[in-house]
């Protein structure tokens, strides 16, 4: 992304309502990021600058220090941050840890991270999904090297044998981005250089700009660990650093440092510590792992006790955790997700989905994991014996006021997909039944279960998937002009996708103990404003069966919050109810059915005649 020198277009600084939606946009980007945390990137009384480059893409920096954040479309929807910032939050993101040295020379050199370079832990691959923001770094050390964007998931990583390419790297330590603040006050940045990936000179990037082969990463592996540090000489490899932060600023023998440069050093690498020591904290005694099992524990309590088949399933993550695991916890315990080793609620639910005991799907609007179904037969399921006390519930006026407004309030929208006559004959093969509809990651696992079962893994390239005739078939067959050859072997990463968009798509809409499943793609709400005779105002209301909201009950609502006369008719040539309400109410209506029946704003489609 810096390898090469590209000069600004533009630098300007950001007004008021830019810098709100920078700090909105990183927020919902990097949701850990807590409000010290963007107050730490984004000082509130500093001015923020943004650079604007020929490639489209955007820095920002603080004015007279470093760049914190880059986008790389300059549309705020692929925004990074820099190294610099990660060093100020180094658990802003989640991170790979590398194996060695060796492989962080490449790193820094401008190579994209390879699955092989990457330690393992104990406990197996993190969760994560392909596209996301992951950061870079060596062991026993909390300062990132290099940020990037994952190639695939976890899931495919998995089933690729964890071969290929990882992360794609956008930023590392010393790229022209690095650079390009040379000159500038940043707070001990060639102090935290030299104290981070110690002299300079000695890690001097690798003259290719080429990605790091497997066979490279595996030989410099093998090479690190018969390899022996020369204290005396000052090594430079990046994975030798101590974890301590006070530990991490030995200087080599060249470098004249004062016990005041070195205090000053240590505050800026030191984790950030938000606990205040004269503040209570419940989890002071819970370590990682004790987190982890009280979340297990929670969870199990949850699906034997609270949560329920028929009536609860499908459940976003958010009302799982608040409805249904928290009040499972012991009496007197803060359970904070951000204590775990997961550090997220969809990284725990994706875990728990990997190891069999849910399945899970990630809405990509709403940008949440949706829990589906629970193997009531998994092992740590029918092994756990459920605790006979009282849960947690919140006060019985809430309580009574929210059953009373949920059926009115709470909507669910899943997509699902129903076998077609093209992949019938996969989902015949492997056992599975085609009329059942599937989510896309179950409907993904049926056509990996034939992948295995035919053995179509091509031997030399464990990425790829060969197309025998009825995968080819199920694939392809009508969807390839005729006179074009069909292709004879797919990656794993798109055969999923490739798969699902061959099904019949459908939806199911829930609301409350309501639920419908429609086929096809969800229809919109439709709000139009327009003039009737005398200059006077009308808002009609159409579409909001699709969303299981009644058109007299909705009426009757409208009445009475606005003051006004509704009334409702049938829609001339077509199925279904129109309200019409008295006056340009259009932006009103629109907020009420997105904070009062929960209508997503996405699904809401506004057309206001009476603007010229």
């Amino acid at each position: 992304m810096f390898k090469k020198a590209v000069e600004a277009k533009s630098q300007q600084r950001l007004s008021g309502a830019d810098r709100k939606k920078l700090k909105r946009t990183v927020k919902q980007k990097f949701p850990t990021a807590s409000d010290s945390d963007l107050d730490t990137l984004l000082p509130p009384k500093v001015e923020i600058t943004v650079a604007k480059f020929q490639t489209r893409v955007h820095v920002y920096a603080v004015e007279g220090g470093f760049p914190v954040f880059f986008d790389i479309d300059g549309r705020g929807s692929d925004i990074f941050p820099t190294v610099y910032a990660l060093w100020m939050v180094p658990d802003l993101l989640p991170a790979f840890i590398l194996k060695g040295g060796e492989v962080s020379r490449y790193v820094i050199g401008g190579a994209d991270l390879m699955f092989p370079g990457i330690l393992v832990p104990p406990e197996g691959l993190p969760s994560f999904a392909a596209g996301e923001t992951w950061a870079v770094k060596v062991p026993e050390n909390p300062a990132p090297i290099a940020v990037g964007s994952t190639t695939m998931s976890s899931d495919e990583a998995l089933k690729a044998g964890l071969r290929g390419k990882a992360l794609r790297i956008t930023h590392y330590y010393r790229d022209l981005l690095w650079e390009s603040v040379e000159g500038r006050y940043v707070p001990n940045a060639g102090f935290l250089e030299d104290v981070v990936f110690g002299h300079p000179s000695l890690l001097s990037p690798p003259s290719h700009d080429g990605d790091l082969t497997e066979a490279a990463c595996e030989t410099s592996i093998d090479q690190q660990d018969n390899t022996k540090s020369d204290e005396a000489e000052g090594s430079s490899d990046v994975n030798e650093l101590p974890s301590d932060s006070s530990h991490a600023l030995t200087t080599p023998n060249n470098h004249d440092i004062t016990a005041d440069d070195i205090t000053a050093g240590v505050v800026d690498l030191k984790l950030p510590d938000n606990d205040s020591p004269n503040e209570p904290n419940d989890q002071h005694t819970l370590s990682t792992s004790d987190v982890d099992l009280l979340l297990d524990k929670c969870l199990l309590q949850a699906l034997h006790t609270t949560l329920k088949d028929n009536k609860d399933l499908p459940i976003p993550g958010s009302t799982l955790w608040s409805n249904h695991v928290l009040p499972c916890r012991p009496s007197g315990i803060t359970l904070d997700i951000k204590k775990s080793s997961h550090k997220k609620l969809s990284k725990w639910l994706q875990a728990k989905a990997s190891s069999g005991l849910i399945s899970v799907k990630e809405d990509k609007h709403k940008k949440e994991v949706v829990l589906f179904s629970v193997n009531r037969k998994h092992a740590d399921y029918s092994s756990f014996k459920p605790e006979k006390r009282p849960v947690e519930k919140p006060d019985q006026s809430s309580v009574q006021s929210v059953n009373e407004t949920r059926s009115s309030k709470t909507l669910e929208v899943a997509e699902i997909y129903k076998p077609s006559v093209h992949v019938n004959p996969i989902f015949s093969s492997v056992g599975a039944d085609t009329g059942k509809l599937y989510t896309a990651s179950e409907a993904t696992d049926i056509v990996f279960a034939y992948v295995e079962k035919e053995n179509l893994v091509k031997p030399t390239n464990k990425s790829l998937v060969i197309l025998d005739a009825t995968l080819c078939d199920a694939l392809f067959k009508g969807a390839i002009k005729k006179g074009t050859t069909y292709p004879t072997e797919i990656h794993k990463k798109d055969i999923g996708q490739t798969f699902v968009n061959r099904m019949q798509p459908h939806h199911v809409v829930t609301r409350g103990n309501e639920s419908v499943v429609r086929k096809g793609a969800l229809k919109t709400i439709q709000i139009m404003t327009e003039r009737r005779q005398g200059n006077k105002k009308v808002t009609k209301l159409s579409g909001m069966e699709s969303f299981l909201i009644d058109g007299e009950a909705l009426a009757s609502e409208l009445q009475k919050k606005f003051a006004c006369s509704t009334t409702v008719g049938e829609l001339p040539g077509k199925k279904g109810q129109e309200v019409l309400v008295q006056g340009g109410v259009i932006d009103d209506l629109g907020r009420h059915l997105v904070e009062q029946y929960g209508v997503p704003k996405r699904f809401i489609e506004v057309l206001d005649k009476t603007k010229r």
